[in-house]
């Protein structure tokens, strides 16, 4: 039996209460009106960083003002110039005056003061767009955060479920550390509805089709509402989250049953409901990709989206895996585990990473070559205000796996594997970050204090609830029918 370690539980209480102080302060220090917004974009015009830094949304409200004072000594100016031709062309200067220069001098001021209403009124829009994006960064970084670690934990239960279909003799010594980190996906699931739930009740304005006039105002949103509406998008979000977890809670149950019973009739119930789950999980991990992350960016689409985050958090569950048998092998416990289990974990690692980028590839090549306004834009947005994470993502989740884990000698090398480990799960991180922050954030994004804060709080939480349930039962599933091939696996 495995005993969590009072340093190791220690470590996760400071990183959850750090992580709580820190997503407070993040909140706290949201600009709470659009008069601090008004405030914070002249101070950062004033320091000159914000023009270089965030050209188009900091400098927008002075170049509002700028062109308005254009505008109005434009105007000034032609009043001027038809009073001095007037007075020229005639003798009768002051009757042309009375009755020709009075009228337009009323029509310019009139339309002046138009021009001023319509300057304020796109200022005051601007400056309310800011403020949601501002109010939106903590929320945006805790819901990245939130929905990363739920789907590693969901990714290893595919991979789980997957052993269990294939009767995988290789894995079953491997199968009581894939269900102690599946265990974290009921709490992650609580915490992710919470926020939905939250968002449908407009405490955040992370998906903009949740606000009616939104879609009243944009017809491509409106076409979509039959789909993107509230009551249904929930429903569909409660319906996969029961669904996953209730297979999450019976392959447990049947497979802690299998070590007391006679029989194999609870692994077979196992093989039976890993079959249906993974087809009921390919559905609607792919329908839940749209919904929670897709919609964000509620305009663009991508028929490849539901694969490429599939692929993006299962190749994570699988790090976290390999990473998690590490640490228990390094407390000399999973003694059946060798380097045989080690080497095909990393392989699983880096040939998930290459298929992570066949579809990377693919989407972005596809769309950035038909230049469709509609799609291109993504990633025009993420290559030029995102540039640095779009571009360490790649260099994370591809190039250094491939040259890392390429190598037959390193898939056995713990330090090599636990670099490249947690080198993949930052840069799986950034992929999830960049699916999300542009279309609730814009150009307001950096990596702060709310996104180290929501990283901290949830790695806590994730190494609190994993090792907890690792302690509930034996590292060994006894009676697994593969469970002798298991322990003499080696090639």
């Amino acid at each position: 039996m495995y005993t969590f370690s009072s340093k190791l539980k220690t470590l996760s209480f400071i990183l959850m209460a750090v992580g709580i102080l820190g997503i407070g302060y993040g909140f706290y220090t949201a600009p709470k009106d659009i008069q601090e917004v008004e405030a914070l974009l002249a101070a950062e015009s004033h320091g000159g960083h914000g023009e270089a830094k965030h050209e188009v949304s900091a400098e927008a409200g002075a170049a509002h003002d700028a062109t308005d004072s254009h505008n109005v000594a434009a105007a000034d100016k032609k009043v001027e110039d038809s009073k001095v031709v007037m007075a020229i062309e005639t003798d009768t200067a002051k009757v042309m005056n009375e009755t020709t220069v009075a009228p337009v001098e009323v029509v310019s001021k009139i339309n002046r003061e138009k021009h001023v209403v319509n300057a304020e009124e796109e200022h005051a829009e601007h400056l309310n767009h800011v403020l949601h994006q501002l109010q939106n960064k903590p929320w945006a970084a805790f819901y990245v955060a939130c929905i990363f670690f739920m789907l590693v934990s969901l990714g290893v239960l595919a991979f789980y479920a997957i052993q269990q279909v294939a009767q995988a003799g290789w894995s079953p010594v491997l199968f009581r550390v894939m269900q102690g980190i599946t265990s974290y996906l009921p709490v992650g699931s609580v915490i992710f509805f919470i926020i939905l739930l939250l968002s449908g009740f407009h405490f955040n304005h992370l998906f903009v089709w949740l606000d009616p006039a939104v879609v009243a105002a944009d017809k491509l949103i409106a076409n979509k509402a039959g789909y993107l509406n509230f009551p249904f998008w929930i429903i569909r979000a409660a319906i996969f989250l029961i669904g996953w977890n209730l297979y999450q809670y019976y392959s447990r149950k049947n497979c802690l049953a299998q070590d007391e019973a006679n029989d194999n009739l609870n692994y077979k119930k196992n093989f039976n409901i890993s079959a249906i789950f993974l087809v009921f999980f390919i559905v609607t991990e792919s329908i839940m990709s749209w919904d929670w992350i897709m919609s964000i960016d509620p305009h663009w689409f991508s028929t490849l989206f539901g694969w490429y985050v599939f692929s993006s958090f299962f190749v994570s569950g699988i790090t976290v895996i390999a990473l998690v048998t590490l640490y228990l092998k390094s407390k000399g416990l999973l003694e059946h585990v060798n380097t045989s289990h080690i080497h095909d974990l990393a392989k699983f690692m880096f040939g998930f990473s290459i298929f992570w980028t066949y579809l990377w590839f693919s989407q972005f090549v596809l769309i950035w070559y038909a230049n469709i306004p509609e799609e291109v834009t993504y990633f025009i947005t993420r290559i030029e205000i995102y540039n640095l994470p779009f571009f360490a993502a790649v260099t994370m989740n591809f190039i250094f796996p491939l040259l890392i884990l390429i190598n037959t000698d390193f898939k056995r090398i713990t330090w090599v594997l636990v670099m490249a480990g947690v080198v993949m799960l930052l840069g799986h991180y950034l992929d999830f970050f960049l699916m999300i922050m542009p279309g609730t954030v814009g150009d307001r994004w950096f990596i702060g204090v709310s996104e180290i804060a929501s990283i901290l709080f949830f790695l806590g939480l994730f190494i609190f609830v994993v090792f907890t349930a690792l302690t509930k039962s034996p590292l060994l599933p006894k009676r697994n029918p593969f469970i002798d091939e298991s322990k003499h696996f080696h090639y």
